[in-house]
């Protein structure tokens, strides 16, 4: 199997719960990254047909090694490839992960695929990718696709005297600088 790390996303999660459940894109259409790939809008259907999400692996930096979660959905919409994944957190790599990348050092997505039937495209020197038979999306720290990063992730609730210690504190600071 060909194994294209090409089309990279943006991971682009509103959350990640406490579960170590998230939402992104694991490719946007259009877009030409940096391997030169632009997936089409389409271009997964017969993929997902036949490949239910938990059959797609979920990798870290595309390592067959670190599987460190599952992948529940899969949805392509006008956008590109919508994954809902968790992250297992029983394991030392689940929540090593989960961590980094509520601290945003992991903050993309990738796709390794096998490709189907693609053209080329002499006038944007793109391969146009039509159908692809995806195989596993990795959480990754380096993007090909530049625009390819985490919008937000939520952070665990802070203990109520948490709170109340950093209120005091900024309310101290406000005071200071007056």
């Amino acid at each position: 199997m060909a194994n294209s790390p090409g089309t990279l996303i943006e991971l682009d999660t509103k959350a990640i719960a406490e579960d170590g459940t998230f939402t992104g894109y694991a490719s946007v259409f259009g877009v030409k990254d940096r391997g030169r790939d632009v997936v089409m809008p389409g271009a997964f259907k017969k993929s997902l047909a036949a490949y239910p999400p938990g059959k797609v692996k979920m990798l870290l930096q595309h390592d067959t090694r670190e599987p460190v979660g599952i992948w529940l959905k899969f949805e392509e919409d006008a956008k590109g490839l919508k994954a809902t994944g968790r992250l297992i957190l029983e394991t030392v790599k689940g929540r090593e992960t989960y961590e980094l990348m509520k601290a945003g050092a992991y903050d993309s997505l990738s796709i390794g695929f096998r490709t189907v039937r693609d053209e080329l495209d002499r006038k944007q020197g793109a391969r146009l990718l039509h159908e692809v038979e995806l195989r596993e999306v990795s959480i990754v720290t380096f993007a090909m696709n530049e625009a390819a990063t985490i919008s937000a992730v939520k952070q665990q609730a802070a203990s109520f005297s948490e709170l109340v210690a950093a209120i005091n504190d900024t309310t101290r600071k406000i005071k200071e600088s007056k």
